[in-house]
């Protein structure tokens, strides 16, 4: 497991380097070829393509489902510069916990039930390439997965704590650009209108949106603009991040960020929103919870205590969960510092969190379920 992890994570994969992400879906063909595991891909034009492999099982039963994306969020070139190692008991290297060890574990989990002799519902493992940056191209894909499944895994990293995710939030990411006049600003300033004027503006009122007793962040997180200093700037533009925590809220923010963005205060300038990627919530249902509580008896049983936590990332279970499928997230291995240089997973995790998940299988081939799970 550690040797394919290695692997992985020394394949830069950025979500724009689709080159990259399908070097990382070749390496799993490959693996999957050795282990004669059927799959195949879903070309996808912009991004990368997404793959699916499958180990059969009983005719006509509902799949399970092992969720994974390929991508991360570092720049090509930065495998160059701290490739995979491992000391003092932890792994580190571009994705080395969100989430190249999730698509190890998942390979691995398809390749032991495929040996041993399958399992009474087929098991698919879905391996995308665009998820941190929304999934926009891979939304309907992991949706049509989901609506034929059972119930799903998805094997982004576990806590550092240990814990698994139950809930997350929604996340919608928009990009607000913003038209001004230009002039010289010592000659002819009162000839200007500055679209940096109007983005200071907005920058203020979209984060006044934020309540942190709802579970609703603003995040202005990149601007750009202007042509000089010495320029009232003709242009200018915003990546914003809007958080919520529950469904019902979705609209309500997403309106007030869409008026802000549409209209000027600064006389002259014009604006446009656009929406660059979404994210569903993930919240609890009554089967996801009997998941989950199969889970964390299996982990117990292995005297580990597994709790559920609530995570403001965002990710693709969101999309699973939204369609009516049972899903638990967070069940890699036990991780930290995702998207930073010092990322971190720990080593004996890795196959301990395969085995959770595998156990998890096993035993819901043979338990009668509360919810018709």
């Amino acid at each position: 497991m550690l040797a394919l992890l290695g692997e992985l994570v020394n394949i830069d994969s950025n979500s724009f380097d689709k080159a990259g992400v399908d070097r990382v879906a070749n390496r799993l063909a490959e693996f999957f070829d050795e282990q004669s595991i059927p799959h195949e891909t879903i070309p996808i034009a912009t991004h990368g393509d997404a793959m699916r492999a499958v180990v059969a099982g009983g005719n006509g039963n509902r799949p399970i489902l092992l969720c994974g994306h390929r991508d991360t969020v570092f720049p090509t070139g930065e495998v160059e510069k701290r490739p995979f190692e491992m000391r003092n008991g932890k792994a580190y290297g571009p994705g080395v916990a969100d989430m190249k060890p999730g698509l190890v574990i998942n390979a691995f989990i398809l390749a032991a039930f495929n040996k041993f002799g399958g399992h009474p519902n087929p098991l698919v493992g879905l391996f995308t390439g665009d998820e941190e940056i929304g999934s926009p191209t891979s939304q309907d894909v992991i949706t049509t997965e989901a609506k034929k499944a059972r119930l799903a895994f998805n094997s982004e990293p576990g806590r550092p704590n240990g814990n698994i995710v139950t809930r997350r939030k929604g996340g919608i990411f928009c990009h607000c650009d913003i038209y001004g006049v230009a002039a010289h600003s010592g000659g002819f300033f009162e000839e200007g209108r500055s679209a940096i004027e109007e983005l200071a503006r907005k920058v203020q009122a979209l984060h006044s949106l934020t309540d942190l007793d709802r579970g609703i962040t603003l995040n202005v997180g990149l601007v750009t603009g202007g042509q000089s200093v010495n320029t009232v700037a003709a242009e200018a533009s915003c990546g914003i991040d809007i958080r919520y925590r529950e469904s019902g809220d979705r609209d309500e923010i997403f309106n007030k960020v869409q008026q802000i963005c549409q209209t000027t205060s600064v006389d002259g300038t014009s604006s446009e929103m656009s929406v660059r990627g979404e994210f569903h919530p993930l919240n609890p249902s009554q089967q996801s919870t009997e998941l989950f509580d199969i889970y964390t008896k299996i982990a117990a049983s292995h005297n580990v205590i597994v709790k559920g936590e609530h995570s403001g990332g965002c990710a693709d279970s969101g999309f699973i969960a939204g369609v009516g499928t049972p899903v638990i997230c967070g069940v890699g291995p036990i991780g930290g510092n995702y998207h930073r240089a010092d990322e971190w997973m720990q080593i004996d995790s890795l196959a301990e969190r395969a085995k959770f998940i595998a156990e998890t299988i096993l035993t819901l081939a043979s338990q009668p379920t509360r919810t018709n799970l």
